[in-house]
């Protein structure tokens, strides 16, 4: 091998595409080494504390030396603690046993793609898609196949469109319960219809907590043992750099994913678990409040956005994203995120990043201040009119 060369690369490597969230979000970290203010609206991460009583728990558990291994499937009871909040949320009977705790849900995420799927076999993604959803299929040797929604009727999947996609070789159906980037929430006759279809559903219920209008997701947990639910704290409770979250499984999956966690990732840190126990038992008024907080921050940006000439989509029932039209501004949305974050500093999420069905859209978050929205909204003010000229000349 000469001096200036490398080994090849594992050619499951080259499947993954940049999460362009970072990539922008990165770019505008360089930016502010260089002193520019910029306002980020373009990285899904609350911007309130987490519950105290987990900070509480976790500097307790760390005081008292709870700092090594524990099961591999995570503390029994953290495990009781993650079936309790099902049975209160949802009325679903969980068995603590079919519970695996995880360093976050994309670790979850893995686990279970690596179970379910040999090359060439099919998942079910509907999009506009979290982008890291086809990124993990992929890994696994797996092919994703997009069933695209619309704007015009709240981003529900067409069960008719589902099926129509299924194959011999399809070994799941992904759902985003709510949606990430979309906010949308499915009716549970939609997804007793999709667990219907016979192959798992495996739902991604992290922004579950995070709804609005008195709207309430239909839980996978809804569709008995043969789903696989993935969730965490990550979200609802503030809690991202924690790094702590959890799948429930079908039972006949738990010792295959058990020997993967173990090979894998051993364990969730075992301080952290108990920072997850807090959380789940003391930390309902925070959700209450970031809720309440969160829903003036949605109309506030919704309508600024409007003000401004894009295409809002009425108001998301679910997560902290609204999910725009932008083409008056720009049809490439990678382009258009480009610009807006080097011309009025605004980062913003291109809407491709969420597939192809997302092209001509941006996403912006708004778990944010309510000055960040505001300054945000003047900058892009700013920018706009420029590129609204380039756009149609």
């Amino acid at each position: 091998m000469s001096l200036h060369s490398h080994p090849r690369f594992a050619a499951r490597t080259e499947a993954l595409e940049p999460f362009l969230a970072m990539e922008v979000m990165e770019r505008a970290f360089a930016l502010e080494r260089e002193g520019v203010e910029v306002d980020h609206l373009e990285i899904g991460e609350p911007d309130f504390p987490p519950p105290k009583c987990a900070v509480e728990a976790c500097e307790r558990a760390l005081r008292e030396g709870q700092t090594h291994y524990s099961d591999s499937r995570g503390l029994v009871e953290l495990r009781e603690a993650i079936a309790r909040d099902a049975a209160t949320r949802f009325s679903a009977s969980v068995d603590p046993a079919r519970v695996l705790v995880t360093s976050g849900t994309s670790p979850a995420m893995l686990l279970v793609f690596s179970l379910l799927l040999d090359p060439g076999d099919e998942v079910i993604v509907p999009t506009p898609h979290y982008p890291c959803y086809p990124n993990f299929i992929r890994y696994c040797g797996g092919v994703p196949v997009f069933v695209e929604t619309s704007p015009h009727d709240a981003w529900a999947i067409e069960v008719r469109a589902v099926r129509a996609a299924m194959t011999p070789k399809t070994r799941a159906i992904m759902l985003g319960a709510p949606a990430n980037p979309t906010g949308a929430i499915q009716s549970r006759a939609t997804v007793d219809a999709l667990g219907a279809l016979g192959v798992p559903i495996i739902s991604d219920e992290i922004y579950d907590g995070l709804v609005y209008d008195g709207a309430e997701i239909a839980s996978a947990h809804g569709l008995g043992e043969g789903a696989f639910v993935l969730d965490g704290f990550s979200k609802r409770y503030a809690m991202t750099g924690f790094r702590l979250g959890w799948v429930v499984a079908p039972e006949w999956a738990m010792r295959r994913l058990q020997i993967m966690q173990q090979n894998l990732f051993i364990s969730a840190s075992r301080f952290v678990q108990h920072a997850g126990i807090a959380a789940l038992e003391g930390g309902a008024p925070d959700i209450a409040r970031m809720r309440e907080v969160y829903a003036a921050r949605r109309e506030r940006l919704a309508s600024g956005l409007e003000a401004l000439g894009f295409e809002v989509h009425g108001r998301p029932k679910g997560a902290f994203y609204l999910f725009v039209g932008a083409r008056r501004f720009g049809a490439n949305s990678r382009a258009l995120a480009g610009e807006l974050l080097e011309r009025a500093h605004v980062g913003v999420c291109p809407g491709v990043d969420f597939g192809a069905a997302g092209e001509g859209m941006l996403r912006f978050c708004y778990a944010v201040s309510e000055a960040t929205i505001d300054r945000a909204l003047e900058r892009l003010a700013t920018a706009l009119p420029a590129l609204e000229a380039k756009a149609s000349a």
